[in-house]
């Protein structure tokens, strides 16, 4: 059978495409994901969760063998003095990243697209992309100018009286820091500290393709969904894609169509045409790969926001009190004044659960994150031509120095904060944290990580001395929370060894102007020389906004959709 359109990938953005455009019964449509179904009545309980900590690490819903490079990497460098790879959970599932994130839904700043459209993405101006911000959602809370009431995923906050201790006393300390209290961050773009928006209907997780892909559209007779299909190949008659082949439950078939949409992310949508000799020409040369189009800019400038953690030992009080199941219940949004930034460039969150088990219930976190990013050099490149081997992932964070500036500057005001009057009563013992193998390890739901999680905790509840030993000796890897305060030095090692991003990769196969020698594809997401191609993910945005990715990435394939309908 051939399609009018196949669409590579059932995470945020293909949800959305394949709703969309099957609306229009005329269009034969094909979904492929390479994970599970997730339909209605079968979505697994982890995924469904308000607290994300269990599936996040749930090897069921990930690509499992994808791991990456997070520092700046010196190809001088001895092999045993290299950064360490480090697994990455990317989303193998319908529904993609919304289905595993942490369910933050924000839009980034006004500014964030005024610079789109300065990159050469005509037409993605603030004023042009908020009617598909709203066009989304359901705001459960506010209406107005910001705000749609319509859309496929429902979005709500968790008000302060049924905040944790923890969180008061968060916002205590931020109001004594000089920050204003904003009842909602989706309104106008203003710092201060705020409930968090969430992506979440009476406490439970709403996915795209949970809000997209909803009983009603399964029932259209020309959508096909095909989970468990991993695409291996583009097929290309001259410069025109025809469709894929793809393996379907490990069988090998063959599809065709009008056109073929990639929405496998910014590190699965540039492998694929790089795969397809779309790309360097150079670097697909050295793989013995046909080069089929020139195109420098393919994986090129892979972007994320650098993060870093300060975690202290929470009183009982303190504690999430079991009237939600989320764990980020605030956030804070401030300026830096660093390297000609713009403002709101940093990002606070407050999290008042660490991971799923005993010690996690008992450790909160202050989790800061460079939103303007300005550091862009990370790549995203070939290890093989075999489709089953994973891309090299360099993400390249701190590449420039103003992003390590701020984080230092970051620890040191947050720092402060969990020094003063509000959070000293409710938390004690401030230690940085590391994102380490360890932790991740540790992350993993299993009957051994339960029993020793269950044991530690009844430690850190003990004496304070034996609370602080535990913590000094066992959890805390490398320095000091004092050190770090007091030693710059110290600081600038911690930061560049234990900063990590935050699961927004971005900015692959940037949309751009025709004389923009770097720009993948044009502002409705064509890859640049080729016919029946799109790309319709995170990995077009020409800059990664001052945001969680998940909703710009919605935003974006509603409004390339809509291009898409409206020509017919």
């Amino acid at each position: 059978m051939t399609y009018d359109t196949i669409i590579i990938g059932g995470g945020s953005a293909g949800s959305v495409m394949a709703h969309r455009l099957s609306a229009k019964s005329a269009n034969q449509v094909l979904l492929c994901e390479a994970g599970e179904d997730t339909p209605v009545g079968r979505v697994p309980a982890e995924i469904l969760d308000s607290y994300p900590g269990t599936v996040y690490f749930d090897p069921r819903f990930h690509w499992t063998e994808l791991k990456v490079h997070t520092e700046v990497i010196s190809h001088n460098r001895p092999e045993a003095d290299r950064p360490p790879l480090r697994k990455y959970e990317q989303a193998r599932v319908l529904g993609g990243g919304s289905s595993i994130n942490g369910q933050l839904f924000n839009r980034g700043a006004p500014t964030d697209y005024a610079e789109w459209e300065t990159r050469g993405a005509k037409g993605w101006g603030w004023e042009a992309v908020l009617p598909f911000f709203k066009k989304v959602e359901r705001d459960m809370d506010f209406d107005g100018p910001f705000h749609g009431k319509e859309g496929r995923i429902p979005v709500r906050r968790i008000f302060p009286d049924l905040w944790s201790g923890h969180a008061k006393a968060a916002a205590k300390a931020f109001t004594a820091a000089g920050f204003e209290y904003l009842l909602d961050q989706n309104a106008e773009y203003k710092e201060g500290y705020f409930p968090i928006a969430i992506s979440n209907l009476y406490d439970r997780r709403v996915s795209a393709a949970i809000g997209y892909l909803d009983p009603g559209t399964r029932l259209r007779k020309n959508l096909t969904i095909s989970p468990r299909t991993r695409v291996t190949e583009l097929l290309f008659e001259g410069t025109r894609c025809v469709g894929v082949k793809a393996l379907v439950a490990g069988q090998e078939k063959e599809f065709r169509a009008r056109e073929v949409i990639l929405s496998s992310g910014a590190i699965h949508s540039p492998a694929h045409l790089l795969r397809a000799g779309i790309g360097p020409a150079g670097d697909l040369k050295d793989l013995g790969i046909p080069v089929l189009a020139h195109l420098p800019g393919v994986g090129q400038r892979l972007m994320d926001h650098p993060s870093i953690a300060l975690s202290s030992f929470l009183k009982p009080e303190a504690r999430l009190n079991g009237l939600t199941r989320r764990h980020i219940l605030l956030g804070l949004r401030y300026s830096s004044g660093i390297g000609e930034a713009p403002r709101g460039d940093m990002f606070v969150a407050c999290v008042c659960k660490s991971a799923w088990h005993a010690v996690g219930e008992q450790i909160g976190s202050f989790l800061m994150a460079v939103y303007k990013t300005f550091s862009e050099t990370g790549q995203v490149k070939l290890s093989s031509r075999d489709p089953r081997a994973e891309p090299i992932v360099e993400f390249n964070l701190l590449s420039d120095r103003r992003d390590l500036e701020r984080l230092m500057d970051a620890f040191h005001r947050v720092g402060a904060i969990q020094l003063g009057p509000a959070m000293s009563e409710v938390a004690s013992n401030p230690f940085p944290a590391s994102y380490s193998e360890r932790v991740r390890k540790i992350g993993v739901v299993t009957k051994k990580n339960k029993f020793l999680t269950d044991l530690t905790a009844k430690i850190l509840d003990g004496p304070s001395w034996l609370r602080g030993l535990v913590i000094d000796r066992v959890i805390v890897e490398g320095r000091s929370f004092e050190e770090l305060m007091s030693d710059d030095e110290a600081l600038e090692e911690f930061i560049r060894k234990e900063a990590i991003g935050v699961w927004h990769a971005s900015c692959t196969c940037r949309m751009g102007a025709e004389n923009d020698p770097l720009a993948v594809t044009d502002n409705e997401g064509r890859v640049r020389g080729l016919a029946g191609l799109r790309v319709v993910d995170a990995s077009l945005f020409p800059a990664v906004p001052c945001a969680n990715t998940n909703f710009p990435t919605l935003m974006t394939a509603e409004k390339i959709a809509d291009r898409i309908l409206a020509s017919g």
